[in-house]
């Protein structure tokens, strides 16, 4: 069954001040030599989400949805940036010419009170590479270890050659930080199947389905400066 589209909603105008707002991120973490995406289960309740979750004090949006990926679903992971529609301004000196960017590919607002608002901001990403997760993982603590950023100017098909054929990204069990999150289950499921398990929320499926069609859509431009 084809999952319905979910509407833009009507722009509003509100103010709250720091007490009364939560600011939050979430991310579909992509692992794109599989055509694969990372989909969480509550093994108790029974529903699918994709992880998200509260930034820190201090932290920026989107590493605070790479975190928030990690600690809910135990994979790393770092924003992708993808040739998607925005209305953000160029960094000065602008050109004519529109680099691939990690903005939020949705943004949702959630009443928590009748005065206090959860503001939610949905990135894509993916999986880390060999590598990386390598050096990671040798860094002494149990602390999270935020990622570097995504190469500026790495090609999607150089970016898979990191990996060996048929490589498993991997999953790092109880990285939840509370008795909730580690009843959280997470998979990697092929593109179709993870749009069917979150077809009761459509702006969640969303983001899945614009992530991949960001994805193959940048792979295609890419192939095609290549040819030229």
């Amino acid at each position: 069954m084809a999952n319905p589209q979910p509407y833009s909603s009507e722009a509003v105008q509100a103010q709250f001040p720091s007490e009364n707002i939560t600011i939050a991120g979430g991310v579909a973490i992509f692992h794109i030599a599989s055509q694969r995406v990372v989909v969480c289960r509550h093994s108790v309740h029974g529903y699918w989400f994709l992880p998200k979750g509260r930034r820190d004090a201090g932290e920026e949006s989107g590493k605070g949805a790479e975190r928030e990926g990690y600690e809910e679903s135990g994979y790393r992971n770092r924003l992708l940036p993808l040739s998607i529609k925005h209305r953000q301004p160029q960094a000065h000196p602008r050109t004519s010419i529109q680099s691939p960017t990690a903005e939020p590919i949705w943004v949702q607002l959630h009443p928590l009170s009748r005065t206090r608002q959860y503001l939610l901001f949905w990135y894509i990403a993916e999986t880390l590479p060999p590598d990386i997760e390598d050096e990671i993982n040798a860094r002494p603590g149990h602390q999270y270890q935020a990622p570097p950023a995504y190469p500026l100017g790495l090609k999607l098909r150089d970016r898979v050659s990191m990996e060996p054929k048929d490589y498993e990204p991997i999953h790092h069990k109880n990285t939840g930080v509370d008795d909730d999150e580690l009843l959280f289950e997470s998979y990697l499921l092929p593109i179709n199947e993870a749009l069917e398990k979150l077809q009761r929320s459509q702006v969640m499926a969303d983001v899945v389905r614009r992530g991949w069609e960001g994805i193959c859509e940048r792979s295609a431009a890419e192939a095609g400066e290549g040819a030229q």
